[in-house]
């Protein structure tokens, strides 16, 4: 689901998040079955799927909600992702070090309607076409065994 987390005002707007006044990320919240798939493997798609490399931004976006960051709702998923990012680091998967922050969850903020499911709804939209398209497919090549038949 998408949304925000990490900010001082609650039930935000994107247009108000996209101030940078609520000190709010986009993020996604995603619930999962561990004895499908583990926190260790969402992290490690985490990682792979995005840049974790870039203070505040992704891409041509800008911004503090653009930060790297994962919202831990246990010491133990702590650990894992500091774990994980000590792994990624080692195998060197990216040329720059790391900015992803670990915060503990607070509060998720649902984003608006249109947000949801953007790319399945929008994939001819210009921002789909360039910036996710190749993410979704990185993930298709990297994670093919992960995917429901």
């Amino acid at each position: 689901m998408s949304g925000f987390s990490g900010g001082i005002i609650p039930n935000p707007s994107y247009a108000l998040v996209c101030t940078g006044l609520t000190n709010h990320a986009e993020v996604n919240q995603i619930t999962f079955d561990p004895k499908v798939i583990s926190y260790r493997q969402l992290l490690k798609i985490f990682f792979t799927v995005h840049d974790p490399t870039t203070m505040n931004r992704q891409g041509a976006d800008v911004g503090t909600q653009y930060r790297s960051v994962i919202f831990y709702h246990s010491e133990e998923q702590k650990r894992t992702a500091e774990e994980v990012m000590d792994e990624v680091e080692k195998e060197k998967l990216w040329d720059r070090p790391l900015v992803t922050k670990l915060e503990p969850f607070k509060a998720f903020y649902k984003a608006e309607d249109y947000h949801q499911d953007y790319f399945k709804k929008n994939p001819e939209q210009g921002y789909c076409r360039v910036v996710i398209a190749p993410k979704v497919a990185k993930f298709r090549k990297e994670y093919t065994r992960l995917l429901k038949k």
